[in-house]
């Protein structure tokens, strides 16, 4: 599984800004991506994910973790939407 962070330098001058809250999204994408990992290997899928933050606010670290976790459980359920026993 392949996954990108963006954060627009429009809403975020600073580099400082931009790099703080794409390590923020990098952190909790990784503790949070093990079930959506396994269920992919488990049927055999690649995905590519591309995470893109659009707020102009810097976030703390409690609300990029919940909004993490609220994509990937999207993830998980269109992922077993489209299994072959669901066709």
């Amino acid at each position: 599984m392949q996954t990108g962070f963006a954060v627009s330098s429009k809403n975020f001058k600073k580099a400082v800004d931009r790099n703080r809250i794409k390590r923020l999204m990098r952190e909790a994408y990784r503790l949070q991506k093990n079930d959506l990992q396994s269920l992919l290997k488990q049927e055999q899928k690649q995905l590519a994910v591309f995470i893109i933050y659009v707020g102009n606010k810097l976030p703390e670290y409690d609300l990029i973790f919940e909004k993490t976790l609220h994509v990937l459980i999207r993830l998980i359920k269109i992922s077993n939407e489209n299994t072959p026993a669901n066709i």
